[in-house]
């Protein structure tokens, strides 16, 4: 019985990876069909303000510990520091540009993520995609990096994600020990209608501009 148990588990969980990846694919495709004029003013603005380039590329943390690639708009002055790029950004930032400041409040910086999601390497919900090598001290003392975290290696069991539980729900200067804490609930409790329960209120998020508060987002 146990065996039997253990197949439909095994089942179960590879065909709710089969829909949500077409899930993804399929939302991926259409946002970045439609996304195009928002790209062009955004680049537009970000050379206008700031030069080139326009966009940043980071090394990030992918399924099973392997390290990826993703693109985001630039939201940081050239020239801000060594490695501005995995120190977290605190409020009122001096590093980030006007342009950046609207991006972030919105959630558009994160638009190339779209190609990430579309070849497969991040998944629109998730446990968010942390940049290797990012300082983890400023949050949280106890810890030097994500890797020493309560959490870390078990939310690397599914894709990162665009947006997730930890993202909607707690404050952007949470400590990491509970975002994870919360990566962790997401990855027990996942459902298709979650994830579009998600998905929908990040979209809220965005239309409100409230990614970058320190209070609740909704």
């Amino acid at each position: 019985m146990t065996f039997g148990k253990k197949v439909r588990s095994d089942s179960d969980r590879a065909a709710r990876s089969l829909w949500k990846r077409i899930f993804d694919l399929a939302l991926s495709s259409v946002m970045l069909l439609v996304s195009g004029p928002v790209w062009l003013v955004i680049t537009f603005a970000i050379l206008v303000e700031d030069g080139r380039p326009v966009f940043f590329s980071q090394e990030r943390w992918g399924l099973g510990g392997r390290h990826i690639r993703v693109l985001k708009f630039r939201t940081m002055r050239q020239g801000s520091g060594p490695r501005p790029d995995v120190r977290l950004a605190q409020e009122e930032d001096p590093r980030i540009t006007r342009v950046g400041r609207l991006l972030r409040r919105m959630g558009l910086d994160e638009l190339p993520n779209l190609v990430s999601i579309w070849k497969g390497d991040m998944s629109f919900v998730g446990p968010r995609a942390l940049a290797v090598g990012e300082v983890v001290s400023e949050i949280d003392p106890r810890y030097s990096s994500y890797e020493e975290v309560p959490g870390f290696r078990e939310r690397l069991a599914v894709r990162p994600g665009l947006t997730g539980l930890a993202a909607v729900r707690l404050r952007r200067d949470t400590s990491p020990r509970r975002k994870f804490a919360y990566d962790l609930v997401y990855i027990q409790a996942w459902s298709f209608w979650l994830d579009l329960q998600l998905v929908l209120l990040s979209f809220l998020i965005s239309f409100l501009g409230r990614w970058e508060t320190r209070k609740r987002k909704v």
